[in-house]
C-alpha cells in the first residue's frame, strides 16, 4: 500500500497533467478539520476486519441439514440440524447488523467528501484520509460479497433455517418459540432480502449513495458523480502503470469496480453510456488482462454484470455489452 495515488487535476486536463495530488494511502493522516468523522468511520473499518475474518472461516451445516432433510421422520437428525444452525445464523445475523452500522455510517464521509463548499480537487487536497477511508469501505464490501458469492453454504444455512422456523411457529406455542428461536421473525424477513442479493454489501452501499443524492437537495448531483468518477478513472490509470505489489494492484481493481457501480446508479444516464466520464472498455480489459488474479477479477467483473443498472440499457455500446457478455 505504499504506492501513491495520484489525483487527476480537472475533466478539461490531458492525460499527461492527471497527477498532480498526491495521495498517500499508506501514511495519510487525519488533519483537524477531519478528525471528528474520520474517527466515526474508523471504528467501523476496524470491525470490518473482524467480519471479515469471521466470515472467511464460516464453514456451515451442509451436513447436518443434509441427513435432517433425507430423514424427515428421525427426531434426532432434526434436533441436530436445528441445534447447528442456530449458533450460525446468530453469526449471520452479527453480518447483517453490521451492515445497518456500514449503512447509517457512510452518509457521514459522503457528506464531507461531496459538500459544497469546496471543489473536488480540493477535496481530494485536503481530505485525503477520509478518501482514503472510503477506499478502504469498498474494499471492504467487494470483499465481503465475494466470500459469500463463493460460499453457498451461506445461503443454503440461511434458507434451512428459515424453513424449519415456519414449521415451528405452526406447531409451537409463543411462550416455547420465544425461547427456540435465535432471530426474531422480523429479523429474519430483513435478513432473506439482504442475504438474497448476490452481492448484499455492494447493493446497500449502491442504495445508501442514491438515498444520500435524493435527501441532500442542496448539493448538486455532480459533487457526489464528479467524485466517482474521478476515482474509477484514476485506479484505471494507476493500474496500467503496472505495481510490483500484487496487493496494491488487487485493492486498486476493487475500489475502480465500487466506484464504478456506484457512479451507475447515482448518475441518471449511468457509467456505460459514451457521456459518462468513465473509459468502461478500458476499465474492462484491464480487468481481463490480469490472468495472475483470475478468480478474483471474475468476481469484480461479474459485479458489473449483475449489480449496475444501466448495462442492459440502449445507452450502452454494443461493444461494451459483449466484453462483459
Amino acid at each position: 500500500m505504499g504506492n501513491l495515488l495520484k489525483i487527476l487535476s480537472s475533466k478539461d486536463t490531458s492525460k499527461d497533467d492527471f497527477y498532480n495530488v498526491f495521495v498517500d494511502f499508506e501514511r495519510c493522516k487525519p488533519t483537524d478539520s477531519e478528525l471528528a468523522v474520520w474517527q466515526k468511520i474508523q471504528g467501523v473499518l476496524d470491525e470490518a476486519q473482524h467480519v471479515l475474518g469471521r466470515l472467511k472461516l464460516y464453514t456451515g451445516a451442509a451436513e447436518a441439514i443434509r441427513n435432517a432433510i433425507q430423514n424427515p421422520k428421525d427426531d434426532h437428525l432434526q434436533e441436530k440440524a436445528w441445534t447447528d444452525v442456530m449458533p450460525l445464523v446468530e453469526e449471520l445475523k452479527k453480518y447483517y447488523e453490521f451492515a445497518l452500522v456500514l449503512e447509517s455510517t457512510v452518509p457521514l464521509l459522503l457528506q464531507a467528501l461531496c459538500s459544497a463548499d469546496m471543489t473536488a480537487k480540493e477535496h481530494l487536497e485536503k481530505q485525503q484520509a477520509l478518501f482514503k477511508q472510503f477506499a478502504e469501505i469498498l474494499d471492504f464490501v467487494l470483499k465481503f460479497d465475494d466470500l459469500k458469492m463463493t460460499n453457498p453454504v451461506i445461503q443454503n444455512d440461511f434458507s434451512y433455517y428459515r424453513r424449519t422456523q415456519s414449521r415451528r411457529r405452526m406447531v409451537t406455542t409463543d411462550v416455547e418459540l420465544n425461547g427456540g428461536e435465535c432471530v426474531p421473525h422480523e429479523v429474519a424477513n430483513r435478513m432473506s432480502l439482504f442475504y438474497a442479493q448476490a452481492t448484499p454489501m455492494l447493493k446497500m452501499l449502491s442504495d445508501t449513495t442514491s438515498t444520500f443524492v435524493s435527501m441532500h437537495k442542496e448539493l448538486p448531483v455532480e459533487n457526489t458523480t464528479d467524485c466517482l468518477c474521478t476515482m474509477a478513472n484514476i485506479c484505471r490509470v494507476m493500474t496500467e502503470n503496472q505495481f510490483e505489489n500484487e496487493a496494491t494492484k488487487l485493492f486498486i481493481l476493487r475500489v475502480m469496480v465500487g466506484v464504478i457501480i456506484l457512479y451507475d446508479h447515482v448518475h441518471p444516464v449511468g457509467a456505460f453510456a459514451k457521456s459518462s466520464g468513465i473509459d468502461m472498455k478500458g476499465s474492462i480489459k484491464l480487468l481481463k488482462e490480469q490472468q495472475e488474479h483470475g478468480r478474483q477479477v471474475e468476481g469484480l467483473l461479474n459485479a458489473l454484470r449483475y449489480t449496475t443498472k444501466h448495462l442492459q440499457e440502449e445507452t450502452t455500446p454494443k461493444s461494451v455489452k459483449q466484453m462483459l457478455g
